[in-house]
């Protein structure tokens, strides 16, 4: 589970907080290659805002988000 410590988190500084990017500028092109689903949805807005209790699925890797 991924703990915020702020009332959301973007889909860019998720990818980097998990380690799936080394920069906040490498974010636009991978969510473009990546497969992400944010609650069973695709997305691919580096600015989408994700909020505690949504579910984000990276290539098959599921984060949960708490506060």
């Amino acid at each position: 589970m991924i703990k915020l410590t702020s009332p959301y988190i973007t889909l860019g500084q998720l990818l980097k907080l998990t380690d799936w990017i080394a920069s906040g500028g490498e974010a636009k092109s991978a969510v473009k290659t990546l497969k992400i689903l944010i609650n069973g949805l695709p997305d691919d807005r580096r600015g989408r805002k994700i909020y505690p209790g949504d579910t984000v699925i990276i290539e098959d890797k599921t984060y949960s988000i708490g506060q």
